[in-house]
């Protein structure tokens, strides 16, 4: 009975230390108000690479940048494409000692087409692994087994993207929240959601109430505000449109949202810091009392 009671209790103590080290969390010292917000490198992708788009969000006040595939890498005026096909050890490493310098913290690379092929999956977590992320964002949603397995085996999140539904392809689905709760509900923990909120305001969803869809289940968040619902689409700074952001961050912080918020600001091309630079602003100001 001894020998029992010592087994269990030293079960429950691995288990507890499993539970705890799942998928390290982004640290309070890269969180503003709270939040991990940040930029997606896309929003300076027009005029800027990679090395530019992580002074350009120091610039705005993240504190975490998103990487997506294929900008280019900008160190030295090198314009090759960045991404878990190309970087090289060296490379990583001076992007790294890049980010320190300026004090934000990569935390995600997408949205990226995971294959089924587990060894060229493979390749896009040992690049995430390689700087550190917190999560990958996809839509691949034919590859979930892979995507399962290695997100356990490289302990790193993987989060679904939405973007806007395709009248022209049926097959295309994670437009629907109650679709990625489908995915992701009987998966690994680790596997999720990437909410896009600009993207569902696109389709006519309030953002709240396909947050409360996913419950439990949110990696990350694409932050967009619009000016209107549907189309055409029209961007304003966060806090700033129809969206409404403040009930988003109350809803995010009632569910103990743990992860990185990436503003996408998808117009201004050329001069944007200053857009995010006011989204970053409302979310350092936004307080529950006033959502």
């Amino acid at each position: 009975m001894r020998f029992s009671k010592t087994f269990s209790l030293v079960a429950a103590l691995a288990l507890s230390a499993f539970t705890t080290a799942l998928a390290a969390p982004i640290p309070d010292s890269a969180k503003t108000n709270g939040f991990a917000i940040g930029v997606q490198a896309y929003t300076f992708h027009r005029k800027y690479s990679v090395w530019d788009s992580v002074e350009k969000a120091a610039e705005a006040g993240a504190k975490v940048i998103e990487f997506y595939p294929g900008q280019s890498y900008g160190r030295d005026g090198d314009r090759s494409a960045f991404d878990h096909n190309s970087a090289t050890p060296e490379k990583i490493e001076a992007l790294k000692a890049h980010l320190l310098k300026n004090g934000v913290r990569a935390v995600n690379y997408g949205v990226v087409d995971i294959p089924k092929k587990e060894k060229m999956a493979r390749k896009i977590f040992e690049f995430a692994k390689a700087l550190d992320l917190y999560a990958i964002t996809t839509e691949s949603t034919e590859s979930i087994d892979v995507v399962e397995k290695l997100a356990k085996e490289y302990d790193i999140r993987v989060g679904y993207h939405n973007h806007p539904r395709r009248r022209q392809a049926p097959n295309y689905k994670v437009w629907d929240a109650n679709y990625i709760l489908a995915l992701v509900k009987d998966r690994d923990p680790r596997i999720g959601a990437a909410a896009d909120i600009g993207h569902w305001t696109t389709d006519n969803f309030k953002a709240v109430e396909n947050l409360r869809i996913l419950k439990g289940r949110l990696v990350s968040v694409h932050a967009k505000d619009r000016k209107n619902f549907g189309n055409p689409v029209h961007n304003v700074p966060l806090g700033q449109g129809v969206i409404g952001v403040g009930a988003v961050l109350a809803e995010l912080r009632e569910q103990n949202f743990q992860g990185n918020i990436s503003i996408e600001h998808e117009a201004d091309w050329h001069d944007n810091v200053g857009k995010v630079k006011e989204g970053i602003r409302f979310v350092k100001d936004w307080n529950a009392e006033s959502k």
